[in-house]
């Protein structure tokens, strides 16, 4: 969770977040947010960004933890996007309960080998636009198995899962996920699937996996 009410990329401790923004501007990248009437008229272009960044992860379309690219779905609520020479390359829909001032980013996709400081980009200015509309907080989702103490009474479960964080890049970019979010200071919270029985909860965590793989199909692309 990023605390929109003191977000400020001013200090030293944000020199190279705003280097990499401030270039990706200068090399003509430009952020817009769209309101939800306008995305109907670009579904087409964010569908080819979505998919070319679903070929070049070799992944399947997540579910349970994240929503799907449906077009009734995206275009529910405002996107945020990043164009290059007129073309969309990056974006992101946004998810927010007003009542509460609490926003969410969902899907988050771009097209591959475009620029390095896209995603940065794309993150900080979504930041200050939802600070502007008075929003006090950005989920920016979770960061899978990252986190798990690993003291000596921890539970087996915490050393395989901690285990398959550093060593399992080919199934989920576990420490890239987390290390991106990193970069914009966020509060970090725990999440926990509460099961019943003793033992490794095994069963479970591959039902979970399965649902968020979108299928056995889909987790064996992978």
């Amino acid at each position: 969770m990023v605390d929109l009410e003191t977000f400020d990329l001013k200090g030293g401790a944000w020199l190279k977040l705003r280097r990499s923004i401030n270039r990706a501007e200068r090399d003509g990248l430009v952020f817009s947010m769209l309101a939800p009437q306008e995305v109907p008229d670009v579904l087409d272009e964010l569908l080819t960004v979505s998919r070319s960044w679903l070929a070049a992860q070799n992944a399947a379309e997540k579910g349970f933890s994240l929503g799907t690219f449906q077009p009734g779905y995206v275009a529910a609520g405002p996107v945020a996007v990043i164009r290059l020479e007129g073309r969309i390359v990056a974006f992101a829909n946004i998810l927010s309960a007003s009542s509460e001032g609490d926003a969410f980013i969902d899907l988050m996709r771009h097209m591959p080998n475009t620029h390095r400081g896209m995603m940065d980009l794309l993150f900080v200015r979504i930041m200050e636009h939802m600070k502007g509309q008075g929003f006090r907080t950005l989920n920016l989702g979770m960061a899978p198995l990252a986190g798990l103490a690993t003291h000596r009474r921890a539970p087996l479960w915490n050393h395989i899962g901690e285990r398959i964080f550093r060593n399992g890049e080919r199934f989920y970019n576990f420490k890239g996920v987390h290390a991106f979010k990193s970069k914009f200071d966020p509060q970090w919270q725990p999440r926990y699937l509460a099961v019943a029985g003793r033992g490794m909860p095994l069963a479970s965590l591959l039902d979970v996996t399965v649902l968020i793989g979108g299928g056995l199909k889909g987790l064996l692309r992978k």
